[in-house]
C-alpha cells in the first residue's frame, strides 16, 4: 500500500532538488508521507533516509511542504558541497544516554548551519510572513513557558531560542516581547550565545567548524552556570577537520594531541583514542585501541609520526581542504 501523497512543490524547491542531484552520485527524491497538518513549522518534519544510492527526503507534515522540503534539502547541498558533518564514534555505554548527546549535538550542530540554510531559503522567497507565525507557533509546540522556579527543560529552551534568533535573524523584533515574556532566562542566555556565534561569519567550511566549536563550549558553561549538566561535545562528538594542503602534510603531532579516552569507540567495543585539534580542543578523529584496553607507547608513537593526510587516509576519516 503507498501512502505517499502527491504534493507540486513550487519552482523554487525543484530548483533546489536539481542542485542537489547534480552533486550527488544516486538520485535524492522528495517524497510526502502520512496527511497530518499541525499548523507549525519545525525541523523534525523531515528527514533524509539513504537507500542504497539514493536518498529520499521524506515529508512527515503537510502544513508548510515547500519550507520543510527546501531546509531539508539544503542541509543535504551543506554535506554534498564540502561543509563540515559530526560523527558519532564513541559511546558511554549507555544507549539513552548516547541517543540524547547525539541528538543535542545535532542539533546545536544544526543551530550553526541554519545560518547558511535560512539565508538562502530567505533569497528564495520560501520565508514570509506566514512561515515566520509557523515557525513561531512551532516553538510553542516544543517548549512550554518558563515557570517559577524553572524545571529541567531548560536545555531544551536554550536551544530552541537560540534556533529561533538564527532563523528570524533581522525579523526577530517581530517575536522578541512575546518570547521575553514567557522565556526572560533561557532568551536572555540564548542571546549571549548568538553573541558569540556571530562575532564572525559562517559562510565557508571553515567558517561553519569555528562557530560550531564555538557552541558546543559556550552552551557547556551556559549548562554549568546554571547547574545542569554539559553536554561535552568537545569529547563526545567528532567534526569534520577543515585543513590547508600544508597542514594535511604536517605531523599528525603538530597538529593533534590524542588522548586516551574515557569513553568506548563503538565498533570495537575498546577504550577509545580521541585525537583533539591542538588550537580549539575539539575531537577531530577517534581510533580503537588495537592492544584491547591495554596501552602501547610504540602505537601512540606511530601514529603521531604519520602525516594528517596519512592517518586522516587510512582511517577512512573524511576532512575538507581549506581553499587558501
Amino acid at each position: 500500500m503507498n501512502n505517499e501523497i502527491n504534493i507540486e512543490l513550487n519552482d523554487s524547491v525543484h530548483s533546489l532538488i536539481d542542485a542537489v542531484n547534480s552533486f550527488f552520485p544516486g538520485t535524492v527524491t522528495v517524497t510526502f508521507i502520512g496527511k497530518l497538518q499541525s499548523g507549525y513549522v519545525r525541523h523534525d518534519q523531515a528527514q533524509a533516509v539513504q537507500d542504497g544510492k539514493n536518498i529520499t527526503v521524506q515529508i512527515a507534515d503537510l502544513s508548510a511542504p515547500n519550507y520543510t522540503a527546501s531546509h531539508e534539502l539544503l542541509h543535504l547541498l551543506m554535506v554534498l558541497r564540502g561543509f563540515p558533518q559530526v560523527f558519532f564514534s564513541l559511546t558511554a555505554g549507555q544507549d539513552q544516554l548516547d541517543d540524547q548527546l547525539k541528538m543535542m549535538g545535532t542539533e546545536l550542530y544544526d543551530i550553526v548551519s541554519h545560518f547558511v540554510v535560512v539565508s538562502e531559503q530567505r533569497k528564495h522567497g520560501l520565508i514570509n510572513d506566514e512561515i515566520e507565525k509557523m515557525y513561531l507557533k512551532g516553538i510553542y509546540a516544543t517548549i512550554k513557558p518558563e515557570p517559577d522556579p524553572v524545571d529541567d527543560q531548560m536545555t531544551l529552551r536554550l536551544m530552541t531560542l537560540l534556533d529561533a534568533l538564527v532563523f528570524y535573524g533581522d525579523h526577530f523584533d517581530s517575536v522578541a516581547d512575546k518570547l521575553s515574556g514567557d522565556f526572560p532566562i533561557s532568551l536572555a542566555a540564548a542571546k549571549n550565545l548568538y553573541k558569540v556565534i556571530t562575532e564572525k561569519p559562517t559562510d565557508s567550511p571553515f567558517g561553519l567548524r569555528r562557530n560550531v566549536v564555538k557552541l558546543f563550549k559556550a552552551f557547556d558553561e551556559q549548562l554549568r552556570k546554571w547547574e545542569l549538566p554539559p553536554l561535552h561535545n568537545d569529547e563526545f562528538t567528532t567534526l569534520t577537520s577543515v585543513l590547508s594542503k600544508r597542514q594535511l602534510g604536517l605531523q599528525v603531532k603538530q597538529l593533534f594531541e590524542v588522548y586516551h579516552s574515557e569513553l568506548i569507540e563503538v565498533n570495537s567495543n575498546t577504550r577509545a583514542y580521541v585525537g583533539f585539534n591542538r588550537v580549539d580542543d575539539q575531537n577531530s578523529f577517534v581510533i580503537a585501541n588495537p592492544k584491547g584496553n591495554q596501552d602501547n607507547p610504540e602505537f601512540f608513537k606511530t601514529i603521531y609520526n604519520k602525516t594528517v593526510k596519512e592517518l586522516f587516509d587510512e582511517l577512512k576519516m573524511p576532512y575538507i581542504e581549506r581553499k587558501s
